[in-house]
């Protein structure tokens, strides 16, 4: 039988899921005659993921959208920012990846957690380079309380997309899941630098003579 991490690379590509592998006899301890099949579906794995574009370049819209927020006058007004601001980050690459990346945000909304990261675990799989990928991975292992898994992915969204002003918001409310709450301050005050109306600016523990 495959292991997890395979069986995720053939039931994404839909070249050898499990179900295709029972059927033409070929689970249970491999032997020289199934190399040749498994290796095709490899190298159709690769050849896929090779097929994703690069993401769209968001820099100067997503710095400009930055300042606007900074100097946001309400919380109405920053919000309808905001709402650009995810705008941005959810373009994905191309047609297909957009169409995993809303499909796993519906799972999620809907509470199918297992069914969200199995589709994110798609979407990081086509498009490594992806930061919202990792970001809506995090969020759904987040609300499962999974938050190692979590502060893994929302690290590796900041890594590819460091001023996703969500993604380290989000970290900042991971830590806290995990008991690291002052690094979590630390972090919290890091987003609030770039967008002073988050709400989670609810939990900020205000301390004398420090600012944001």
């Amino acid at each position: 039988m495959l292991g997890g991490k395979d069986h995720r690379i053939f039931e994404f590509f839909g070249i050898c899921p499990d179900r295709d592998l029972t059927q033409r006899g070929l689970t249970g301890p491999l032997s020289p005659m199934r190399y040749p099949i498994i290796a095709i579906c490899l190298m159709s794995a690769t050849v896929a993921a090779a097929d994703c574009p690069p993401p769209p370049n968001i820099a100067d819209e997503l710095d400009e959208l930055l300042e606007q927020i900074q100097a946001a006058p309400s919380e109405g007004s920053a919000q309808l920012i905001s709402n650009k601001l995810w705008d941005l980050w959810a373009k994905a690459p191309n047609e297909q990846a957009q169409a995993l990346l809303d499909r796993g945000m519906e799972a999620r909304r809907s509470w199918n957690l297992l069914g969200a990261i199995e589709t994110f675990d798609r979407l990081v799989a086509y498009c490594p380079d992806y930061a919202e990928g990792y970001n809506q991975r995090a969020f759904a292992n987040f609300l499962g309380q999974n938050f190692e898994a979590a502060l893994a992915d929302l690290d590796r969204a900041i890594e590819r997309s460091p001023k996703h002003v969500a993604a380290i918001s989000g970290k900042a409310l991971t830590l806290m899941g995990l008991g690291r709450n002052e690094e979590a301050q630390d972090v919290l005050r890091a987003a609030l630098a770039m967008n002073p109306w988050l709400p989670e600016r609810r939990y900020l523990i205000e301390i004398p003579g420090k600012e944001l």
